[in-house]
């Protein structure tokens, strides 16, 4: 250390850094120095979910209910879209596409529902929602791997009467 160091007030000057802290326009009243020579400040509380979020804080029963309204509609998506259930055929083309977005809703939901399961921990529901992640991954691999399994595909994207242009 040198020998200016040694002679610095220390005191003095963080009594002048509090001094200029207090001018900020959002200063905290209560900045001050402790009987120490290190400056405490007292911090205002801050509850859970406070940072970054104006959003109000939904009860413990209304976050179970919406955690499991999330889940359910997940398992109902996920029975509408069941091969003996889907009102429609879905060989080929248009009709393809809108089941492989069913299929897809069905693991979004999944998703959606094993986010806000895990938050709650609700063990059950979380187990759920992974079925759900399956059920979807296992119905679109029943209808992409035979369009793209071999390198002769038997099964078509498009439907026969369709020409590509």
């Amino acid at each position: 250390m040198t020998g200016t160091d040694k002679d610095r007030d220390w005191d003095k000057e963080m009594a002048e850094v509090d001094r200029l802290l207090k001018k900020l326009p959002e200063a905290d009243p209560t900045l001050g120095r402790g009987s120490g020579s290190a400056p405490t400040v007292k911090r205002p509380v801050v509850g859970p979910g406070a940072l970054g979020t104006h959003a109000p804080a939904l009860s413990s029963a209304g976050a179970l209910l919406t955690t499991w309204a999330k889940v359910a509609l997940g398992v109902l998506v996920g029975i509408g879209v069941a091969p003996g259930i889907w009102p429609y055929s879905h060989g080929c083309g248009l009709r393809l596409i809108f089941y492989l977005l069913g299929i897809t809703t069905v693991i979004a939901a999944g998703l959606w529902a094993s986010v806000a399961s895990w938050r709650r921990r609700l063990a059950f529901a979380h187990v759920i929602s992974q079925a759900l992640i399956v059920w979807g991954i296992l119905l679109a691999t029943r209808e992409v791997l035979p369009r793209i399994g071999t390198a002769k595909a038997t099964v078509l994207w498009l439907c026969p009467d369709v020409q590509p242009h």
